[in-house]
């Protein structure tokens, strides 16, 4: 037998992808599933930027690229975030990479040394604990539960650090939650981080733009910690460009450099008429990203209110993203009608994909038991089906 490696034996699967692979084959077997499991918007490529990857190809945009990305594409995002944010970022402290998931385990794998700690508030998208444990890394989660909007306070930060700890990781808007955290909270942990000044913050703020509150503060804004902020983002969410797979890190010039060394030896540089396509994002009209994130705002709306309706599931509303979180240990000991107990939320995932037909996730994958990820990423008339199974499907048990 083919020997596999402890360190893929250990490594946990991606609990969105599973799920979202269980529905395509429910659907291949010919079952209507609708699919709330995936984080994908569902809009088109704006046209503006699939020309863009159009004429890369017959201006024999073709060939390998620059290991940290076009120079062109490097200034773009840099010109876009310094106008957007009051920065003063260089193109040299951003390399782009295949998707903002491998710029963040590029980060990670750079700066993480084995039993270095890495704090993660949770819930936390599935894929930071298994990076951070892929660097050989210790990830030590900080809960925030729907009392507190799923935001942790600057009393839980302070207490979780100890000597090991390298890095805080941030996500806002989050996934799974939804949450935002304002300019004020975001002040009060940076409060906390100014007295740690060898803590790395890597902030994760690809759903920037899908924010339903009006404003935003990036960690980097903040002069205290500027120096040592690693923010991660991409075109996948704001752009609707998931497929073309171009995220970014943006950070010290010292981890740049660093990425970009560990970059150059396992991928090299990412595909040529992505980048081509990104740059048109960055530089060209941006009326598509808010006509995207009104829909999805009407389509938050929409589910919000449908779930308030259903008896036992408690939920915020969520201020970004395209996620609902809602409580859900209420159905934790019910019977399904063929006598099943539903001990915990996989159990209850399960039940409403077999029974009901829509796929959600559950809150362990986010390392926060006793919740339900669903994804409000289609249409409005999928959602309203979709939360008419649930609402059926949760009403039989007893």
């Amino acid at each position: 037998m083919t020997q596999i490696s402890q360190r893929i034996q250990q490594m946990a699967a991606s609990a969105t992808l599973a799920m979202s692979a269980r529905s395509a084959e429910l659907r291949e077997a010919g079952v209507d599933v609708i699919n709330l499991s995936v984080g994908e918007p569902d809009f088109n490529t704006p046209h503006h930027i699939k020309e863009a990857a159009k004429q890369a190809i017959d201006d024999n945009y073709t060939f390998y690229t620059p290991v940290p990305g076009y120079m062109s594409l490097r200034r773009a995002i840099a010109d876009y975030f310094n106008r957007l944010d009051s920065l003063s970022l260089d193109p040299a402290q951003i390399v782009v990479s295949t998707g903002a998931k491998q710029a963040l385990c590029n980060v990670i794998l750079a700066t993480v040394n084995p039993g270095d700690e890495v704090i993660i508030p949770t819930p936390a998208w599935v894929s930071y604990m298994e990076m951070v444990k892929l660097a050989e890394g210790v990830p030590v989660t900080v809960p925030a539960a729907i009392e507190q909007d799923f935001k942790i306070t600057p009393d839980q930060l302070r207490s979780a650090i100890t000597p090991r700890t390298r890095m805080i990781m941030l996500c806002s808007p989050s996934n799974p939650s939804g949450s935002i955290y304002t300019r004020a909270e975001l002040q009060s942990l940076v409060d906390v981080l100014a007295d740690y000044p060898d803590i790395l913050i890597l902030s994760d703020e690809i759903y920037r733009h899908i924010n339903y509150t009006g404003t935003y503060t990036s960690l980097a804004t903040f002069p205290a910690v500027a120096d040592r902020v690693v923010v991660i983002n991409g075109v996948s969410k704001a752009y609707a460009m998931t497929g073309w797979r171009i995220g970014f890190m943006a950070g010290p010039l010292s981890v740049a450099k660093a990425v970009t060394k560990l970059q150059g030896q396992y991928t090299s540089g990412t595909s040529s008429i992505a980048q081509k396509a990104a740059e048109a994002a960055y530089t060209g009209p941006q009326e598509c990203v808010e006509e995207m994130r009104v829909a999805f705002e009407r389509r938050r709306n929409l589910v919000y209110h449908l779930a308030c309706e259903i008896p036992g599931l408690k939920v915020r509303e969520p201020q970004g993203a395209f996620y609902l979180f809602p409580e859900v240990s209420a159905y934790f000991g019910l019977h399904t009608p063929d006598g099943q107990t539903i001990a915990d939320a996989n159990d209850l995932a399960m039940y409403l994909l077999t029974d009901g037909h829509v796929a959600t996730v559950s809150g362990d994958a986010f390392g926060l038991p006793g919740y339900l990820r669903l994804s409000y990423a289609t249409s409005d008339d999928r959602l309203t089906e979709a939360f008419a199974r649930i609402a059926a499907a949760l009403s039989r048990l007893k």
